[in-house]
């Protein structure tokens, strides 16, 4: 069974260049590998709490909004429940096949065709190579870049690299979705077949986890919601709660 369940979550985040020394010595550190850069960092450089004790519960059906103004951990938290950062207290369990629509750069070669970053990025979301295989073709006809698959992406527009981005990161079918706001590329006819897409996969997934400043469209998607402040999180609450948890003070600073 699908299900998110996030237990005391903290992470913390060395804030590098805060005096003339910590930049050189990340540099150092860095240099003699990562796990002593990493203790030696937290010892001695200044911390950015980016979450704190943050604790969550989600089974198939949920669609959870995060909420929260820039810097309140919203997108760290996403990160951390797609696995790209690992926890500094706490547990994060994800079951079911994870499809974050994060970061549609993620796993590209500039170098290598439009053809050659589909495998790439197929593999990189965890797929097998006869899965990428039997969606290559769905997914070029959908990106609509025809010959242009066979070029380099670096010859490409920024509007045909997300193009072909978004097709390869929405042909996988998600039991957990997670998306940092609602992501639309692409001239005017490409969003109509972006908005369908998307709403699709939406709606096959079994859990959903969206973060966004848009009132509507957290209103419009999800039936629960978790406000961040300051890497603080609030309870999960029902959507019908909106107005009341966006009217309570927001969390101190945890700096």
């Amino acid at each position: 069974m699908s299900k998110i369940d996030v237990r005391d979550l903290s992470i913390h985040f060395p804030v590098i260049g805060a005096d003339s020394q910590s930049l050189k010595r990340y540099l150092k550190h860095v240099a003699v590998g990562g796990g002593l850069a990493k203790r030696n960092i937290r010892s001695n450089a200044p911390l950015l709490v980016a979450l704190r004790n943050v604790n969550l519960s989600l089974r198939p059906g949920d669609r959870l909004g995060l909420i929260g103004s820039n810097g309140s951990g919203k997108t760290t938290l996403l990160r951390c429940l797609a696995g790209a950062y690992e926890p500094d207290r706490g547990e994060v369990e994800v079951e079911g096949r994870v499809a974050s629509l994060l970061d549609l750069s993620l796993g590209t070669d500039p170098s290598a065709s439009g053809l050659d970053n589909i495998r790439l990025r197929g593999l990189v979301a965890g797929l097998t190579r006869k899965q990428i295989q039997a969606k290559t073709e769905e997914i070029a006809e959908f990106s609509g870049l025809g010959p242009f698959l066979a070029m380099p992406m670096k010859t490409y527009s920024s509007g045909m690299q997300a193009r072909l981005a978004f097709a390869v990161a929405t042909s996988i079918e998600a039991e957990v979705l997670l998306m940092d706001e609602w992501i639309a590329v692409g001239d005017a006819d490409f969003k109509v077949k972006a908005q369908e897409r998307l709403t699709s996969l939406v709606e096959s997934a079994h859990i959903l986890v969206i973060a966004s400043h848009d009132s509507s469209l957290i209103k419009g998607l999800c039936n629960k919601i978790m406000r961040l402040d300051h890497g603080i999180a609030s309870d999960v609450v029902p959507i019908s709660d909106y107005e009341e948890l966006m009217s309570r003070p927001a969390a101190g600073s945890t700096l």
